[in-house]
């Protein structure tokens, strides 16, 4: 059966973004970006492909965000023993989780 979208065109058998992996999620960005670069999709396909890669990269920087927060780093103290201890952002804040 063929479709009468547009190529580019999200289909009913488009993922829903939320069950992505980070890989799969820009993978899919990076397609859309190049699809949309080529300047050959109509308006209306070349405004679904950008809304989905909006999505995308928000989706792409939440699991990113996630993985950052999971990060913890371990440390000797003076006895030898290791620790774990939260992530620091680079003002050395620490980060709450």
């Amino acid at each position: 059966m063929s479709s009468n979208l547009p190529a580019g065109t999200p289909s009913a058998a488009t993922p829903r973004i939320e069950t992505l992996s980070f890989e799969v999620a820009m993978a899919e960005l990076q397609a859309l970006v190049r699809r949309l670069e080529e300047g050959k999709l109509d308006l209306e396909a070349a405004i679904m492909a950008y809304e989905r890669g909006v999505a995308l990269r928000q989706r792409c920087d939440a699991l990113l965000e996630d993985a950052r927060l999971r990060i913890e780093k371990l440390v000797v103290d003076r006895d030898g023993q290791l620790h774990a201890q939260p992530f620091e952002k680079l003002t050395g804040e620490k980060i709450s989780g």
